[in-house]
């Protein structure tokens, strides 16, 4: 459950954000007569994003077992880099996410109602088949339970109440630490995701080296324990990994946090400076 919170709290706040800078900028340009079209293109990208994970999730209900476990790889592996592009991508891109989305909608205002409609569909659709992606490939190594969805709803829940929140100024966060914390998290969740992508591979037979076991915890983590739940549910951890699953899973996560964690570098303005223009003598 904590994984799929964790997946539907960071998108879904992404997607508030995008949302409530949409919102802010028509209602003080005192244009609130085209909130309707926003709201229309949200309510479609939220029908678009739903349709995809339910496409997913039947489209995975109706495979025989060694098809199925190839279509989980597959989606586990899409799932990977495009919460490692996600992750990396806000870092450098939420400065000026704000001012490049109302560049966006002032663009958009001045083509007509259509191209705001797909202005903010394009804006939060992004967002939305993201976490259906994410949500699909991480709920397969949990249990067939009910949890992984509901987590994922409270998470989107708890992300539109803090939208709200910080759009009616009653909360302030700190959205740099906000995203960092959540974004370390998230590439630990994407390394067992990852891992679990690379067991689907050996279980559906694409690849069937180094499959022998690297270890096993099983005499420390019961099947059955809740620590033991707790793990598989929340990074995917298996007590009898592969020797290819933990290779795959170190190196992930090992580079992956490395790039994260070392800071961005910032240009140096003074580095070039600006050339003048020859005058001309007549």
């Amino acid at each position: 459950m904590f994984a799929s919170y964790l997946i539907g709290l960071r998108e879904g706040l992404e997607a508030t954000l995008v949302v409530s800078i949409l919102v802010a900028f028509l209602v003080k340009s005192d244009r609130r007569e085209r909130l309707p079209l926003v709201w229309a293109g949200v309510a479609a990208a939220v029908a678009l994003s739903v349709g995809f994970g339910a496409l997913l999730t039947f489209t995975a209900a109706n495979l025989d077992s060694r098809s199925h476990e190839f279509f989980d790889a597959i989606a586990s592996l899409a799932a990977t880099v495009f919460v490692t592009f996600m992750i990396f991508w806000m870092r450098t891109a939420a400065r000026r996410m704000s001012g490049d989305l109302r560049a966006k909608l002032t663009e958009a205002l001045n083509l007509g109602a259509t191209a705001v409609v797909v202005m903010a569909f394009l804006a939060v659709a992004r967002e939305g088949l993201e976490t259906a992606l994410l949500f699909f490939a991480a709920a397969q190594g949990a249990t067939t339970s009910a949890s992984p969805l509901i987590g994922i709803c409270l998470g989107l829940l708890t992300a539109v109440v803090l939208g709200w929140a910080l759009y009616a100024s009653a909360l302030r966060i700190n959205l740099t630490k906000f995203f960092t914390w959540t974004g370390l998290l998230l590439i630990i969740v994407a390394a067992g995701i990852f891992k679990y992508g690379v067991h689907d591979l050996i279980e559906s037979g694409v690849v069937q080296v180094l499959t022998a076991p690297a270890f096993d915890l099983s005499g420390a983590l019961p099947p059955d324990a809740w620590y033991t739940t707790l793990l598989s549910g929340m990074f995917n951890f298996t007590p009898q990994p592969t020797i290819l699953e933990t290779i795959a899973w170190v190196a992930y996560l090992v580079p992956v946090l490395v790039l994260f964690l070392v800071p961005p570098r910032k240009k140096d303005a003074s580095r070039a400076p600006s050339a003048t223009p020859a005058s001309t003598s007549s």
